[in-house]
């Protein structure tokens, strides 16, 4: 029996590659900002992660920092792109179920934080995608490719 080897009837085109490229840039508009408002108001993002019970707060600060802001860009730019992502996704998939703990809020705030932590998980899930298929074209992982 011959083996047959068969086209794969997804071909990378010109428009995933453009979605891609909004999909990272809507990615890193959530992230980005987040890291850098992290940097100003760093004292407050400590007191907040403190008021969680987490410990070393200054520690996971600095962390969140550096995941928002720095996988963020690796995200934007589209470098190291499915190594930033997966990093992204595990660390939105750590920190929803701390800071979006609907079971453990009042009735009045518990639709919000439900549905923050259900954007949050939908956010994983795109990162994962970026994880799985990489930046496309339109990024440096995609132009170093095609060197």
């Amino acid at each position: 029996m011959a083996v047959t080897t068969s086209t794969p009837s997804y071909a990378p085109s010109a428009l995933h590659d453009t979605f891609a490229l909004v999909g990272r840039i809507l990615l890193a508009w959530l992230f980005v900002p987040a890291g850098w408002s992290k940097i100003a108001g760093f004292a407050g993002t400590a007191g907040y992660i403190a008021s969680k019970g987490l410990p070393m707060p200054e520690v996971l600060a600095a962390a969140a920092i550096v995941a928002e802001l720095g996988l963020g860009l690796l995200l934007l730019v589209g470098w190291q792109t499915r190594w930033a992502a997966l990093g992204l996704a595990i660390f939105v998939a750590v920190i929803t179920p701390i800071f979006h703990n609907y079971w453990a809020m009042p009735e009045a705030q518990q639709m919000m934080q439900k549905q923050a932590f259900g954007k949050n998980f939908a956010i994983v899930g795109g990162f994962l995608a970026f994880a799985a298929f990489g930046a496309g074209r339109f990024s440096i992982d995609g132009r170093r490719r095609a060197v």
